[in-house]
């Protein structure tokens, strides 16, 4: 644990988070160690040893995510990965051998069918599920491992983590949680139940579009040592520089997931009242079919709106006439973000489905911008 001992509000948090012990002289935040080795005459003993295994900047960004995702759990711990792809695939890969059967959302994140690809070819039996209404509940028995994405992408349906993991391990299986769109600020899946944690630093957790992260939080050590053998053995390692930046970005994650989640209200809120948006889901409007769930277990609702639009071509419009809204994939900038997320092919949703990531603009002129754009669209 850090040294710094944050209190417990967010904010403080995030600023505070995996900060050393202050030295005279020293920088708050260390610079990025940029080593491939270390001195190391004799045996090797201590924590740096090889640069794929351990770096000192990780070890910070490594605290600083623990004591967000886990706070108070002393037995947790994280590992940072060089991407979220890295990090799901790290735990996957890592638990599950020939002959178990793994359960994934079947409307989560797009890349999900390739690693169905890769288990399948490994041996390992796939059973999806929807995620709204645990539904994965049907399919648990006999499983080694259940995924689970809430609120899903680009859907944003919610399923009830609590439940789910209590039913997995009483079957004996363990339970992994996307938490990519809440962060850990909307909320901590290990204390709902989980075993791991997963997410991707890409997105609101670092909150710049600039650097490719991801990481594990777990709390089981001998689950956690084969998540870092697995890390080591692929060498799926972060840079120092996109570590120190991660850390940096963090201490503002408070700040930006604050307007970021209120704009999304108020964006979802003026969208409803447009007769030309259909299939609106934002799991903080109270009407949302995911909103009784995600409140009893959520602490922020996430950044992200999806809709519906009249067809292709339509939204390819919709887009175009965004003025304060960038046409890009991912989500969690502080720059507002859209797309049609069709285009990419792996996605079950309609030609004319919009995925929105909300940014740290003004509330008022984005709205405006969005509803202007709209107007602009239905001509």
């Amino acid at each position: 644990m850090s040294g710094t001992m944050p209190g417990d509000g967010d904010g403080t948090r995030a600023v505070r988070a995996g900060l050393p012990e202050p030295v005279k002289h020293e920088p708050t935040l260390p610079g990025p160690v940029f080593a491939a080795h270390y001195h190391l005459p004799g045996d090797p003993t201590g924590p740096y040893t090889y640069g794929r295994d351990e770096n000192p900047t990780w070890t910070l960004l490594e605290r600083a995510i623990g004591e967000l995702e886990a706070p108070g759990q002393d037995g947790a711990e994280t590992l940072v990965f060089a991407s979220g792809m890295a990090a799901i695939s790290s735990v996957l890969f890592s638990q599950l051998r020939s002959g178990d059967a793994v359960v994934l959302p079947d409307d989560g994140y797009q890349a999900l069918p390739l690693l169905r690809a890769q288990l399948e070819e490994y041996g390992i039996e796939v059973r999806t599920a929807p995620t709204g209404g645990d539904a994965q509940l049907d399919v648990l028995d006999g499983a080694r491992l259940l995924w689970i994405e809430t609120p899903s992408n680009p859907g944003l349906d919610v399923c009830d983590v609590r439940r789910l993991a209590e039913a997995a391990h009483a079957r004996g299986a363990l339970v992994a949680v996307d938490n990519t769109l809440a962060t850990p600020l909307g909320q901590r899946p290990l204390e709902l139940g989980a075993d791991f944690a997963v997410a991707s630093g890409t997105k609101q957790l670092t909150g710049h579009g600039d650097i490719l992260l991801g990481y594990v939080t777990g709390r089981d050590a001998q689950a956690m040592a084969a998540v870092r053998r697995w890390r080591k053995i692929a060498g799926a390692i972060p840079g120092p520089m996109e570590a120190w930046l991660a850390h940096r970005s963090i201490a503002t994650l408070h700040l930006r997931v604050e307007r970021q989640n209120a704009t999304a209200l108020a964006l979802a809120r003026a969208l409803r009242e447009r007769p030309e948006v259909t299939g609106l889901r934002y799991p903080g409007l109270p009407e949302d079919p995911a909103h009784k769930v995600a409140a009893q277990q959520m602490r922020r609702f996430g950044c992200v709106v999806s809709f519906t639009l009249a067809s292709r071509e339509v939204a390819d419009r919709f887009l175009a006439a965004l003025r304060l809204v960038d046409d890009a994939t991912s989500f969690g900038g502080v720059r507002s973000t859209a797309e049609r997320r069709g285009r990419w092919g792996g996605d079950a949703v309609p030609e004319g489905f919009v995925r929105f990531s909300v940014g740290c603009e003004d509330p008022e002129d984005l709205v405006a911008d969005v509803l202007r754009a709209l107007d602009a669209s239905a001509t």
